[in-house]
């Protein structure tokens, strides 16, 4: 299979062959991986039970993509990545926020995925053939992930595509399996090893899990999804299918391994660290299909991850090719990765990264959503790409690249997210206003949606008055030519 050639560019139509088929299978396969199923033991580790752990995650899944899964529209219409999309509401040059955000976003998911999945490859090679768990195995083996990951994130979509068919399949298999593995030891009560509720309370303890465990899913693909439903075509498939693809894609992709980390959680009393806990408790039939669902899985799920994080550092450096990108940003998720293994706690590190960045991701997904809405999906795909062919002008061009209004109202959105925001290490000073309860996405969402409506109060989109111009300009052609 030939390696990608594009970045960011305009996909053209007879490149787009893609269906909403390959949409689910590509949330699907690349989800079923460790580094998303470690978010479901983040809510027994913070003292839920079963019953409240559940309902947490599928609470915060169902709201996150109902707020998500619309974003995958815009590349529809766009042909091109979401970051660059958002040029359309931030500029060409202010669709930087876009694609930093994406960049961080993606940059912390690839370097957790490769951190527990080499975590549980280091504990399972101990038990089969005693591997000592020592700095060497563990820098071996997480580099062995990341040189995977970097192969099939350099080839691009088409080999991911297929990658994710197989462990869609694949996956799907070994995690039923593991649910007869450790269903004899599973239990419905609180861990008293997690020491009570994190936050003191029970609803503030479930809000907080609701948010870093369900809601974060989703809201980690604001500016994935794009990536893939730019090779889709609108003049076969419609909106409504693509949507309806993305959603199921994204629930099934996020509750199945999430609801697998709650229930392995409880099975391995993982109240403390969730690797250790579950290879310690995996039977020696198990130990073989573990090992290969945290290989695997841990490359497709990376492999996207590091994927679209070339494309954004390609969107921020056009000179710079998509296979140069991809390299640079393989080398600074893998330094990532030695640092949460030598110097974070697993708890500690995920919620503050999810948290952190759900803060400051949330207003500019509302914002680039409004924009959406107001232009009904009406997009000048020539005019999007003026930055990456290093030009200027364009409807999209506004203030020297820059609209004012939509980053400045998404500052104000991400700034009162991290004013709002409950971390192991950080109480923002807004927590006194909600009650001690995180509801800093909510509050930034608000915010910047808000600012950007009444920052723009009366403006319309650039590429609807060009095309009612251009369909006017016809119509006095079409006159004159009749006298």
């Amino acid at each position: 299979m030939p390696m990608e050639q594009r970045g960011v560019d305009t996909i053209p139509e007879e490149e787009r062959t893609s269906g909403p088929r390959d949409l689910v299978s590509i949330l699907l396969g690349s989800n079923l991986c460790l580094g998303v199923i470690v978010f479901g033991w983040l809510p027994p580790s913070f003292g839920l039970g079963w019953w409240a752990s559940v309902s947490s995650i599928v609470v915060g899944t169902l709201v996150g993509t109902a707020l998500t899964a619309p974003l995958a529209l815009i590349s529809l219409r766009t042909a091109t990545n979401l970051s660059t999309s958002s040029g359309a509401q931030f500029g060409v040059r202010g669709r930087l926020v876009g694609s930093v955000v994406g960049l961080l976003l993606a940059l912390g998911y690839t370097a957790l995925t490769v951190w527990i999945g080499g975590d549980v490859m280091v504990g399972a090679l101990g038990r089969l053939v005693g591997l000592p768990a020592n700095g060497v195995s563990y820098g071996v083996v997480y580099g062995l992930l990341a040189a995977a990951t970097v192969a099939g994130a350099v080839y691009g979509y088409r080999v991911l595509l297929a990658m994710s068919r197989v462990l869609a399949v694949g996956m799907t298999a070994l995690l039923a399996l593991g649910v007869i593995a450790y269903a004899p030891h599973f239990t419905t009560d609180a861990l008293p090893e997690a020491g009570g509720y994190l936050l003191g309370g029970f609803w503030p303890t479930w809000l907080l899990a609701t948010v870093a465990a369900g809601l974060s899913g989703p809201i980690a693909f604001i500016t994935l999804l794009g990536d893939y439903t730019r090779y889709i075509s609108p003049a076969r498939h419609t909106s409504r299918r693509v949507l309806h693809a993305t959603w199921l894609g994204l629930l099934l992709g996020l509750l199945v391994p999430q609801l697998f980390g709650t229930f392995t959680a409880y099975a391995a009393r993982a109240a403390l660290d969730y690797a250790g806990p579950l290879v310690d408790a995996s039977p020696a039939w198990y130990l073989v299909p573990l090992l290969l669902a945290a290989s695997a899985g841990s490359v497709g799920n990376a492999g996207l991850m590091l994927y679209s994080m070339g494309l954004d550092l390609d969107a921020i450096l056009p000179r710079a090719s998509r296979a140069r990108a991809t390299y640079t940003v393989a080398v600074v998720a893998t330094i990532c990765v030695f640092v949460g293994h030598y110097a974070s706690t697993a708890q500690d590190a995920m919620t503050s990264f999810v948290l952190l960045l759900t803060a400051v991701g949330t207003p500019w997904a509302v914002i680039t959503l409004i924009g959406f809405v107001r232009c009904r999906g009406v997009y000048d795909a020539d005019a999007l790409q003026v930055f990456n062919r290093r030009a200027r002008g364009g409807i999209y061009w506004y203030r020297s690249g820059w609209n004012i209004p939509a980053t400045v109202s998404w500052a104000l959105g991400a700034a009162v997210g991290l004013l709002a925001v409950s971390l192991p290490s950080y109480e923002g000073p807004l927590l006194s206003l909600t009650g001690g309860v995180d509801c800093s996405f909510l509050l930034s969402g608000l915010v910047g949606g808000v600012a950007y409506l009444l920052l723009t109060l009366g403006e319309s989109s650039p590429a609807r008055e060009r095309a009612a111009t251009d369909t006017e300009s016809v119509a006095a052609l079409t006159v004159t030519a009749e006298n």
